[in-house]
């Protein structure tokens, strides 16, 4: 499974795991790089100290390709850089910001930049920039997302259409077929980020991990439009945040209400009341809790299989 970006991270398939808070610690990057995909260290729910710690297990855990994921609103972000250079990190995912803030800085120490996006307006801002390639991030996607809600079936072909950098797919998909879509829509590559969340190596709470497996359809949603829209599951928080939103809620009366920490409340720490649960609306598909590698077992005999009977179908019947 040969292409850019494959050729671009030097990994065997053209799989990366989100970079997400409370849930992408060493254990879970480095097993995404020992299975053939690209790893990545979740920066956004680490202190500097915390961080650098994971980036050093990570050098013992794996000799494959791996990197780290930072949001750019990260508040002691320029500590989080100097680790990266200090320690000679090679790919750096960005997210939740302008890529033009850092792209440069991290291009002249010979890093790989990635930028994630979730509308065409910053498509253009990504080559302005000098990134070596996109994640575009669909609505269906958990955790903090684009005000536009555009789904990432539109959304791939709309930023194909205004860049040729290396594009990698991300919202919605956790399985071998939609891997198939989101290649076939002209993304390079994919970003998996739920079905990885909910697998042995994953740094979160087994009881937050128990609630998705049982999750159905329609059990998250797009929540907090007016501070930061994020993809939440249903609880009592998230009933309180809903009815505050219903009965006209202000900006402030919203971030009183978030307070601190409550995504390491919900997911790290388990606290299914009052802790914010996030989570991408591919959780309705997943039914169980296993080792990354047999995720990507799964992933890769369903992609193949898929590709196979699209072929067969096309060979009879057209």
């Amino acid at each position: 499974m040969q292409n850019r970006i494959t050729e671009l991270f030097n990994i065997q398939y053209p799989i990366i795991q989100g970079g997400m808070v409370w849930c992408s610690g060493w254990r879970l990057a480095s097993a995404v790089s020992n299975n053939g995909g690209l790893g990545l260290i979740g920066a956004g729910s680490m202190y500097p100290d915390v961080f650098r710690e994971h980036i050093l297990k990570m050098k013992k855990a794996t000799t494959k390709p791996w990197g780290v994921n930072v949001p750019l609103l990260y508040p002691n972000i320029d500590a989080l850089m100097q680790i990266i250079v200090e320690e000679q990190v090679q790919i750096v995912f960005t997210s939740a910001g302008n890529p033009a803030k850092w792209t440069s800085f991290l291009k002249e120490k010979g890093i790989t930049v990635v930028h994630v996006i979730a509308n065409g307006r910053f498509a253009k801002k990504c080559e302005d920039a000098g990134v070596d390639a996109i994640v575009a991030e669909g609505f269906e996607a958990g955790g903090h997302n684009g005000r536009e809600e555009t789904t990432t079936l539109t959304l791939i072909p709309s930023i194909r259409q205004q860049t040729k950098l290396p594009l990698i797919a991300a919202g919605g998909i956790g399985t071998g077929k939609g891997m198939f879509a989101a290649l076939s829509l002209g993304a390079d590559g994919i970003q998996i980020g739920s079905r990885f969340a909910i697998t042995e190596e994953s740094s979160a709470h087994d009881a937050f991990k128990q609630l998705v497996v049982k999750t159905g359809e329609g059990g998250t949603l797009l929540s907090l439009k007016k501070l930061a829209p994020v993809r939440l599951m249903k609880n009592e928080f998230f009933e309180k945040v809903h009815e505050a939103e219903k009965s006209g809620a202000s900006t402030l009366d919203l971030q009183k209400l978030l307070g601190k920490g409550r995504a390491k409340k919900g997911i790290f720490e388990g606290d299914l009341v009052e802790g914010e649960l996030e989570i991408g609306q591919v959780a309705s598909l997943i039914n169980n809790i296993k080792p990354v590698s047999e995720v990507f077992t799964e992933l890769l005999s369903e992609y193949l299989a898929t590709k196979e009977e699209i072929s067969s179908h096309h060979r009879f019947n057209f």
